[in-house]
């Protein structure tokens, strides 16, 4: 029987898929992906370019931090239904490295052992041609997958040795990605909160506590289902709280209390996120 594998490059998808939806090119933090939906997506690409092959499954390419613990992200697509998650590393420039290389190797190895008749493969990059030139040499049928404007974002010539080619439109990409809405306003509001009367007759321990846990709280209520699912995966695998949260709640709790947080207030922190998550839980 005939099968269809796909090749999903995460960077490529992030950064034209912010391009699409904003007109310019979105820090990775501040976007927000709905894995299952994203997944879905692909498969029905698969289906309608190769109908007659039953699907082996889908490759997710992205770059870990220090190339060794997987987003929150990655471990909710890690954890769902045909998908096998592949990471290279991001680099100390946040530019995302040995990606190219996976996909390749996977390609060829995969056309070499006839394991497939055709490949979706959702990049742009020209590296990854010699992959699609190979795999074509073994009788795999390469379809590309681009998003709007491809012929901006994806390599000419790979665009020329795809056997066929594919462009998702702002509103096929608006559906499993989005931009995070800032949560400043929202913060400041807490903060202002716990600077009412009520807490300046406090002491200043329990001032800068307060200010803490009313910046994490609102945080946390304002991530979507799909980041709770994510870190829910998270923890199957890791401990604490996933280095992509960590990063961003750090500067607002040290704009909140007005100075660094010290290794105390930082752990106080991390205990109030997996609370404040765990409460959204129930």
């Amino acid at each position: 029987m005939d099968r269809v594998a796909v090749f999903v490059d995460a960077g490529y998808l992030f950064a034209q898929g912010s391009t699409a939806l904003t007109g310019s090119k979105k820090a990775r933090e501040s976007l927000v992906l709905d894995a299952p939906k994203a997944i879905g997506l692909v498969k029905s690409v698969a289906s309608q370019k190769a109908p007659d092959c039953s699907l082996l499954r889908v490759y997710w390419y992205d770059g870990a931090i220090g190339g060794i613990r997987p987003t929150t992200d990655q471990a909710l697509l890690a954890n769902l239904d045909d998908v096998k998650l592949r990471l290279g590393f991001v680099n100390s420039y946040g530019q995302q490295k040995g990606v190219d290389s996976l996909i390749v190797t996977d390609l060829i190895e995969l056309a070499r052992l006839n394991s497939i008749s055709d490949a979706v493969l959702l990049s742009g990059d020209e590296d990854v041609r010699v992959g699609v030139q190979i795999a074509q040499n073994y009788g795999v049928r390469i379809h590309l997958l681009g998003i709007t404007p491809s012929r901006g974002s994806q390599s000419n010539q790979l665009l020329q040795e795809a056997d066929t080619t594919t462009e998702w439109g702002a509103g096929t990409i608006g559906s499993c990605l989005s931009v995070r809405q800032s949560g400043a306003d929202e913060t400041k509001e807490a903060v202002e909160f716990t600077t009412s009367e009520s807490s300046l007759k406090a002491t200043e321990e329990d001032q800068i506590s307060a200010k803490i846990e009313a910046s994490v709280q609102t945080f946390v209520a304002a991530l979507t289902e799909v980041e709770i699912e994510g870190i829910v995966a998270y923890w199957r695998t890791e401990r604490g709280v996933p280095p992509e949260f960590d990063g961003k709640m750090l500067p607002i709790c040290r704009a909140a209390i007005g100075r660094n947080l010290e290794r105390p207030e930082i752990k106080h922190l991390r205990t109030c996120f997996q609370q404040c998550v765990k409460d959204r839980l129930k």
